[in-house]
């Protein structure tokens, strides 16, 4: 087993000798500190030039990205009505909603909301690759009249004639932020909701609060989800109503959620796992209400709750089914009659105390491969102080809006030469950009495609901020080369440390890049600031994007703008095919050793569709994410797909991971990893023993103080047949854990796999021990040293 590879001690040997701090352009004179904005100064994004552009929409030269709803008609007064304007800002320029398409990447756009109060009686219809923008600096109010009918103020999947716009396993791209979003005007005992967010992936909602009736018995909810496949939010408030959230989806991560005065702060329907981290809850009736019985597997980290009466309702027990498992860490509770109470009967006392870990369901520790079904106090992972804030939390920090800074602190890499329509090579005017003013301006992508075609330097102390997820994509020979790979984007050099920040980009590959590391991780946090050097609302997306062009006659201009596409659709790569023009990576995303990270909502995906289409693809991308950072590194996101694993921690120390959600690709084992690609010993590939034919959704080697704080790893095909799931042989291993490894991972759900965890790539775990029905969950397991060989 290798320990440690050349490439790890080499990275070692160059952090001991050089601490860097964060670089400055030649321009500059002093680093970017605070913002300049003056009181009553508008939010930034109102006023920065807009020159975005969609090259590959239909009309591209007419179509806008950034839409201002006042622009639209809008008042913003709270006494028009603005729904029509509002929902005409979001639909104009063809783009994909009401049944047109299912999906798709080539009509972006930003709805901005300055500051006011937008009254409407309807809906509003969130389309596809859409991001709702309120004013940061005073978040607008979306005010529901009093005769306001639909399903929702916001609606991420409108229904028509009983049918949803988008499938919700693939409702990808959509983002609200800076709401205000208010129902009290609605009748107490209306079907009032604030947002319907049925989503998937790369999504997020942030920054929103929701105020509703606090009458008793009335029937508003803040958000109801009913399925999906997502998904994070964070940095909510909901004030009043039934619900503070009715949610139901395959897995989530939500992030800083706080309930006052609903009847129920959160009702569970269903789902494989969800994990809720730093929650506050006060006077509530009941904060998690999951008696449903659908919840696969609840994870709940760092909550204070208040004066309400019951915390967690689960489903009435039962000794044959682990259904409802349950895992608390780190909960303080105040005035709290019951903390856990099984069909009215209290399992777990409440009170006003601490309750540091505690769990329900089956617990495993080493190579023992059966579990104890325990209703009590369980094993609480070492967390290193690193990973904390000072109140002893898992550090938390929000998608950064830059509300303090003013529009002169902000420079456009367009205005700066960069073009951005996918064509031209836009390397040199980047680098130029970022040389110049990198670390005393916020660098500004302009919506577009940015094509490159040798590595981008991102300075230490760089904040990147995109519109409507930006596209940087990598092309060309320098990325073409599986056993001499080249980094498209470096963000730092290795030592080099400043306040990183980047924000709403989409990192990808022109076909065929079977030599690129998309994305290569360096920068680490100042001392004293956590989680200064991190992404947000930020992914790497390997294929699906498929380009046209509708509305040029020139077709000489067609056929080279097709010629400049990713060359990785459905025409080139259709499922079943096995096309050499096809890799799309060596490696999505590599956290070096010397690096800290904090990653939130980040999707490292290779396309197993088209998104501008309905075809299954077949696309090669060597590896997902790996990490031999000592830390610390704070992981919300997914990675799914890719050849070898989704995720690798090789000698990687003081990582928090929750929830991490991956699938296997879908054609494997035809063929088998690490086909069509070679094992690299420099990057610590891991082998396939055993019989091992299928993707590590998981890979863990000589690294310590790792905890998953929910996973959720799925394979759901054999060569694009789903026939396997069900006897769960899709695959016989996805979780691998090696002897010098200290893991502790909590609310685990696999899929379709036959062995949950190994050891030493040996099955260790069966999941029929675990079912839950389509899914198995392992409430925790943790290595046993006591039976170390």
């Amino acid at each position: 087993m290798v320990f440690a590879s050349l490439l790890l001690l080499a990275l070692g040997a160059i952090v001991s000798q050089t601490t860097h701090v964060a670089a400055l352009g030649s321009a500059c004179g002093v680093p970017l500190t605070t913002g300049n904005a003056l009181w009553g100064e508008p939010y930034w994004l109102e006023n920065i030039h807009h020159q975005g552009v969609a090259p590959f929409a239909p009309n591209a030269t007419k179509y806008k990205v950034f839409r201002n709803v006042k622009d639209y008609g809008a008042a913003g007064d709270g006494v028009h009505d603005d729904t029509a304007a509002i929902n005409a800002a979001i639909s104009t320029g063809s783009r994909c909603g009401n049944l047109t398409c299912g999906s798709s990447t080539t009509t972006p756009a930003v709805v901005y909301f300055p500051a006011g109060t937008y009254l409407v009686s309807t809906p509003l219809q969130a389309y596809y690759y859409t991001v709702m923008v309120g004013d940061a600096r005073t978040p607008p109010t979306l005010l529901a009249s009093a005769n306001f009918t639909g399903l929702a103020v916001i609606d991420a999947d409108p229904y028509t004639n009983n049918q949803n716009w988008y499938i919700n396993q693939d409702s990808f791209y959509r983002s609200a932020r800076n709401f205000v979003i208010d129902l009290t005007r609605m009748p107490a005992n209306a079907s009032a909701t604030g947002i319907h967010w049925e989503v998937s992936q790369s999504t997020s909602l942030v920054n929103v609060v929701v105020n509703m009736s606090t009458e008793p018995g009335n029937n508003h909810q803040g958000i109801y989800m009913e399925v999906g496949s997502g998904g994070f939010m964070g940095d909510l408030v909901f004030n009043g109503g039934k619900y503070g959230i009715w949610v139901g989806n395959q897995q989530f991560t939500v992030r800083n959620l706080t309930v006052n005065n609903a009847n129920t702060a959160v009702f569970g329907s269903w789902n494989w796992g969800w994990t809720y981290q730093r929650v506050i809850i006060n006077n509530c009736q009941i904060g998690f209400n999951l008696s449903g019985g659908g919840n696969g597997g609840e994870a709940i980290i760092d909550a204070v709750i208040t004066n309400t009466p019951v915390f967690i309702k689960t489903p009435t027990p039962t000794n044959v089914s682990v259904a409802g498992s349950l895992v608390l860490n780190n909960i303080q509770l105040n005035n709290v009659s019951t903390a856990v109470m099984e069909n009215g009967t209290t399992i777990l006392a409440g009170g006003t105390r601490t309750i540091e870990s505690w769990g329900k369901g089956n617990i495993y520790t080493g190579t023992h491969p059966n579990g104890t079904f325990t209703q009590g106090k369980i094993h609480s992972a070492h967390k290193d102080s690193v990973l904390l804030d000072h109140n002893g939390f898992i550090v938390s920090k929000g998608h950064p809006m830059y509300a303090d800074y003013s529009v002169d602190q902000f420079k456009s890499v367009r205005s700066l030469g960069a073009v951005g329509d996918g064509m031209a090579d836009d390397t040199e005017a980047i680098k130029a950009a970022l040389a110049k003013y990198a670390g005393c301006y916020i660098i500004y992508f302009d919506a577009g495609i940015y094509k490159v075609t040798s590595t981008i330097q991102v300075p230490a102390g760089t904040r990147i901020v995109g519109e409507a997820w930006t596209q940087i994509m990598g092309a060309g020979l320098n990325f073409n080369n599986q056993e001499d790979p080249n980094v498209v984007v470096q963000v730092g050099t290795p030592g080099s440390q400043g306040i990183t920040e980047i924000t709403d980009i989409v990192f990808t590959t022109q076909g065929p890049a079977a030599g690129a590391i998309v994305v290569e991780w360096n920068v680490r946090d100042p001392p004293g600031l956590q989680g200064a050097a991190g992404m947000w609302d930020s992914h790497i997306r390997l294929g699906g994007g498929k380009f046209e062009v509708l509305s040029h006659a020139d077709i000489d201009l067609l056929l080279f703008i097709l010629a400049n596409g990713t060359h990785l659709q459905d025409a080139e790569c259709p499922a079943g095919s096995f096309n050499l023009e096809c890799f799309a990576a060596f490696l999505g995303l590599h956290i070096t050793y010397g690096a800290s990270a904090y990653l939130e909502g980040t999707w490292v995906w290779l396309a197993d569709h088209d998104l501008d289409g309905s075809d299954q693809l077949t696309l090669f991308s060597g590896r997902g994410i790996l990490s031999h950072s000592q830390g610390p590194v704070w992981m919300i996101g997914t990675s799914e797909h890719h050849i070898l694993y989704q995720y690798s921690l090789v000698g990687a120390k003081n990582h928090y991971m929750g929830l991490i959600q991956t699938e296997t690709p879908y054609f494997q084992p035809d063929p088998a990893p690490p086909g069509p690609f070679e094992i690299s010993n420099v990057y610590d590939d891991p082998t396939f023993a055993n019989g091992t034919t299928m993707a590590w959704g998981l890979w863990v080697q000589s690294s310590t103080d790792i905890i998953v704080f929910g996973a959720g790893h799925y394979s759901f095909f054999q060569n694009y047949s789903a026939t396997c799931e069900g006897n769960t042989t899709c695959q016989t291993q996805i979780v691998n854990v090696d002897w010098a490894s200290s893991v502790s991972i909590y609310s685990l759900a696999t899929v379709g796999t036959t062995y949950q965890i190994s050891i030493e790539e040996n099955g260790i775990i069966y999941f029929a021990n675990d079912s839950e029905g389509f899914s198995s969950t392992v409430t925790l397991w943790s290595p046993a040293p006591a039976i170390y060989p």
